[in-house]
């Protein structure tokens, strides 16, 4: 299986690591360590090094109560970011919800968007219609990062966001986009408590047959400190085992601030999976 964005076609036969840029002073874990044009392709560079094979950047916290920015004050942060990012020679994904910066990022040669409304807002669907070959990650949620947190009442968590993910995959059908650019992601931390979280990890596999690649992002959540008691800056271990378990359960794309850890995870979980598929023999002691 493949995804098909702007400029690449995304073997998906492993899983692969999506880096994290956030290009903004208040994001719930790095806020402002990328803040400035410099870091933030410092950054992207060195996610790359460490074996990121897509960057995802964004302008805009996503966090319980961040403040909305207007469409310039977002792409304020984002252009001069984004102008140098497509230089760097992989896929890169622009992370925000709102239609113009949508088409101001795919007009620069943005690879993917990466919406966690999942294409609602008028005019969306629209600007993917315009760019027949962008890729694109439609995200469960539930209100906004103001109201989302109160929006976790779920008869059966793993249902609901299966059925939110059918009817977006459909809208997004109906509007004429080929299945093959799009992914969709469950959510992990959206308007969901740490139970439904975990009850959705352990029931991912459910999901796979809406027939599309998962992309997730568990990384440093609150839902990892809840189980662990560890604070935000000691949550790598229980993001990494997050993430893993994801794969494991079919994830195909794994959103992360730590990219080299992940990456050596991976490494040791291909290297298994690909002794699973060998035929036994003997060995010599």
């Amino acid at each position: 299986m493949f995804w098909q964005t702007t400029r690449f076609q995304i073997d998906l036969d492993r899983p692969r690591v999506m880096g994290i840029v956030n290009v903004t002073p208040d994001s719930f874990s790095d806020g402002g360590q990328h803040a400035d044009t410099r870091a933030a392709l410092a950054h992207c560079e060195c996610l790359l090094l460490e074996g990121a094979d897509i960057l995802d950047i964004g302008g805009e916290s996503s966090r319980p109560g961040a403040k909305l920015l207007s469409v310039e004050e977002e792409w304020l942060r984002l252009e001069p970011v984004l102008s140098e990012a497509v230089k760097l020679g992989v896929p890169i994904s622009v992370d925000s919800f709102k239609p113009e910066i949508m088409r101001r990022s795919l007009a620069l040669g943005v690879d993917i968007i990466n919406d966690i409304q999942a294409f609602r807002l008028p005019g969306a669907l629209a600007v993917l219609v315009e760019h027949g070959r962008a890729g694109l990650c439609a995200m469960h949620m539930r209100g906004d990062s103001a109201t989302m947190q109160g929006l976790c009442d779920y008869a059966d968590v793993v249902q609901e966001v299966r059925g939110f993910l059918a009817q977006r995959l459909a809208a997004l059908n109906a509007a004429g986009i080929s299945e093959q650019r799009i992914v969709l992601d469950p959510g992990y931390g959206f308007a969901k408590t740490s139970p439904q979280n975990f009850e959705l990890l352990r029931r991912q596999l459910e999901l796979l047959d809406l027939g599309r690649p998962l992309l997730v992002g568990w990384s440093r959540k609150r839902a990892l400190g809840d189980a662990t008691g560890r604070p935000l800056d000691q949550r790598l271990v229980p993001s990494v085992a997050a993430a893993l378990l994801a794969a494991e359960r079919g994830a195909s794309i794994l959103r992360v601030h730590d990219v080299a850890a992940t990456v050596d995870a991976l490494k040791v979980f291909t290297a298994c999976h690909q002794e699973a598929l060998l035929p036994a023999r003997a060995t010599q002691n």
